[in-house]
């Protein structure tokens, strides 16, 4: 282990094993392994190929008509011919140690995504919007919900029913939202992930245009989208829920009904203030209420209480992948670690 290796002089250590969470004796080399490795290299030293062998072996492989198969086919193009020279496994050796080996075709290089991190402290700062399936009758088709989350107060600011899913879809409903709410340039961040209608250019030069930030998740991270995927999880989960819609029409009629319903009741992600409370400004008014009810019946039964009882507030705010969340990597341990023996070790010696 490179890190325990390179730990401080003075961390202990089995204190640095214990904070990386290995055990001991993975630092201590195994006699086994050792003997079998030993064994091992000295059975290739008698199958090694010869530097000449290896030589013609390479020149072989570099002739016209092998120039575009690979070590198998070759293998075999020379057993079809009576000849047999060395096997699969080191053709492709040899090839490998020439720098032979590498992928042909173009390819594009890993990505690497940004973690989103956004936070929201007002209503209509951060938008998170998702699209889901609605089966119907019919198998393998489907209708399509749009819907738009306001991420402080988890208020729905628009949605729309479709038969299709493109992103010129996606730009009409966000046309439409943004007037309704009049959001003003550069005052929105709008999250989602990396569906074809979340990427489709017609929507992206729209909000470009229109002053909105785009904030993406990360490819097969479904939790940098985690409030769109509850929601769609609490509308499809309802005891009412029709699992099927026989129309367009049917699904608009049984969600407008769901989220006039889902604005007023009770969230327990904002200390259960309804998300029309915290959208619309309602939650002062709405806490003075809940307090001056606490105070009654604590005036009235205040053997019930170890304290007075407060109301509480939502969340001043909301996020999405919190730093203080992030995990600790195994320098960081260390680097703590190393911290806390050079206190522990003053303060010894202060004592002392």
């Amino acid at each position: 282990m490179k890190l325990i290796a390179e730990r401080p002089s003075f961390v202990p250590q089995a204190r640095a094993c214990d904070a990386l969470g290995v055990s001991r004796a993975v630092l201590y080399p195994d006699p086994r392994k050792q003997r079998k490795q030993v064994r091992k290299r000295r059975r290739g030293r008698r199958r090694d190929l010869g530097a000449t062998e290896r030589e013609q072996l390479l020149a072989l492989m570099h002739e016209p008509r092998f120039c575009d198969q690979a070590p198998r086919q070759i293998h075999a193009t020379l057993m079809s011919e009576g000849l047999v020279l060395a096997s699969v496994s080191t053709l492709y050796r040899l090839l490998r140690a020439a720098g032979e080996t590498l992928e042909r075709r173009a390819q594009r290089p890993p990505q690497k995504h940004a973690v989103p991190r956004l936070t929201a402290e007002r209503p209509n700062q951060v938008w998170t919007w998702d699209i889901t399936r609605l089966p119907t009758p019919e198998s393998g088709v489907f209708l399509f919900l749009y819907l738009i989350l306001d991420l402080y107060s988890r208020y729905v600011v628009g949605w729309m029913v479709s038969t299709k899913e493109n992103g010129g879809l996606a730009r009409h409903l966000f046309q439409e939202t943004l007037t309704a709410h009049g959001v003003e340039p550069k005052t929105l961040t709008v999250h989602q992930d990396r569906g074809a209608p979340m990427v489709a250019e017609t929507y992206r030069d729209f909000l470009d245009a229109t002053g909105v930030d785009l904030s993406y998740s990360r490819p097969r991270v479904s939790n940098d989208n985690a409030y769109s995927e509850a929601h769609f999880k609490t509308l499809k989960y309802r005891p009412d829920y029709p699992g099927r819609f026989a129309s367009a029409d049917d699904a608009r009629a049984w969600i407008g009904e769901f989220i006039r319903t889902y604005h007023e009741r009770p969230h327990q992600g904002l200390a259960l203030y309804s998300p029309a409370d915290v959208f619309q400004g309602r939650v002062d008014a709405v806490h003075a209420t809940r307090q001056k009810a606490l105070d009654t019946h604590h005036a009235a039964h205040p053997e019930r209480y170890a304290k007075p009882p407060k109301a509480h507030r939502p969340p001043r705010k909301v996020t999405i992948n919190p730093l203080d969340a992030a995990p600790q990597s195994a320098e960081t341990l260390l680097a703590e670690l190393a911290s806390g023996v050079a206190q522990d070790g003053l303060k010894e010696a202060t004592e002392s």
